[in-house]
């Protein structure tokens, strides 16, 4: 994998991390419906922790829920849900500036740079995972509500934030698998070619092979010398 791929993955995940924080602060989750209304004098926003009524003069008061335990269970959820992917998404900001293969922190080996920034993957692609989660959760809430005759209390719409965090965990999700691929290519000292070096034992074997060799050729050209010697002897006895 490209250190290009890896540096690009790291500025989506980024920037998915960051809509992530914008979307928990943002005040419209969920905006009341002009729709089947013959005069409509105010406009209900709310969000994680607070609503909001806004009339057509433009002017608008919030409060905060008053208790946590009155509200309804899948705010609740999507509220610890988006905190926990914030934080994980933190985590994985650091482990991927550390891990990343164009930062040099403390001369660490690309191996381990590559675990690193192969876990960052993975917690931002978790990231992504509990932020789409929390929004498709309000967002079902939402339009199960809207299209239900005998729900007796107001009516909403989905509101900006939701298409705002559905953008963030995309970017989240896909950040991290850019990242989380750097552990399937081998890093670039395992490519570097190696150089062979013989073994003190194969340089052991090899002398004395060639010292075996050495004294069989010594021994053959003695034993010719010898005979060659003893036939010049015999013809000269005969003389």
């Amino acid at each position: 994998m490209s250190v290009a791929v890896e540096t690009f993955g790291f500025l989506m995940a980024a920037v998915g991390l960051l809509m992530q924080g914008l979307t928990l602060r943002h005040s419209s989750w969920r905006v009341s419906t002009v729709h089947g209304n013959v005069i409509t004098t105010n406009t209900i926003f709310e969000n994680l922790w607070h609503s909001c009524a806004t009339d057509s003069l433009g002017v608008y008061n919030c409060w905060e829920f008053p208790s946590m335990l009155a509200l309804s269970g899948y705010i609740q959820a999507c509220r610890a849900i988006m905190i926990t992917a914030i934080l994980l998404g933190s985590l994985g900001f650091l482990l991927g500036m550390v891990g990343m293969r164009c930062t040099n922190l403390g001369n660490m080996p690309t191996s381990r740079k590559a675990k690193l920034a192969a876990t960052a993957g993975a917690l931002h692609i978790l990231t992504g995972f509990c932020g789409m989660v929390a929004i498709s959760w309000y967002a079902f809430n939402i339009t199960r509500d809207f299209f239900d005759p005998l729900y007796p209390g107001t009516k909403y719409e989905l509101g900006p934030a939701l298409y705002l965090g559905w953008s963030a965990a995309l970017l989240s999700i896909l950040g991290g698998v850019c990242l989380f691929s750097s552990c399937c290519c081998p890093p670039e000292d395992d490519l570097a070619p190696r150089i062979w070096l013989p073994s003190k034992t194969s340089q052991t074997v090899k002398k004395s092979s060639g010292l075996t060799v050495h004294l069989r050729s010594t021994a053959s050209d003695a034993s010719k010398d010898n005979d060659s010697n003893f036939g010049q002897y015999g013809k000269n006895a005969y003389v």
